[in-house]
């Protein structure tokens, strides 16, 4: 399979889209699910082009892994979350709907279901206090 460099999250990297954004180096953002499936659900993508997991350098995946785990111990701070959920997809029969590569942060209480996506936006003034939530720990 080919990346596509015209994928909704590398025009978020190029700023041609905006986010709530949580961090940002220079190998790394992360961001706001735009339709979450719970509060303080949350993306962390590669500021290169790779399609998933299965293209991707090593030193792209520890750039990544390392923004994951500081972005997902924040929001489970920010959330009283008792644990995180990863999520990472990858091609289309596996549930990747975007094909750039990206890890989900699901900040869990117990008892928490998760709501489906259903392709609605969730409320940007909501998105942008929980991404305030979060970076008050990063």
């Amino acid at each position: 399979m080919i990346y596509d460099p015209n994928n909704i999250f590398a025009k978020i990297i190029l700023g041609e889209i905006p986010c709530h954004k949580i961090y940002e180096d220079e190998h790394t953002l992360a961001f706001m699910d735009v339709m979450p499936q719970v509060d303080g659900h949350c993306l962390v993508v590669p500021k290169v082009g790779s399609r998933n997991l299965l293209d991707s350098d090593l030193a792209v995946l520890a750039h990544v892994i390392a923004t994951t785990q500081k972005v997902a111990q924040a929001a489970m701070k920010a959330f009283g979350a008792d644990g995180v959920q990863l999520r990472q997809y990858n091609e289309q029969a596996a549930g990747q709907t975007v094909f750039h590569l990206h890890f989900h942060i699901l900040p869990l209480k117990e008892g928490d279901i998760l709501q489906p996506h259903t392709g609605k936006m969730a409320d940007h003034g909501v998105l942008a206090e929980h991404a305030n939530e979060i970076l008050k720990y990063i």
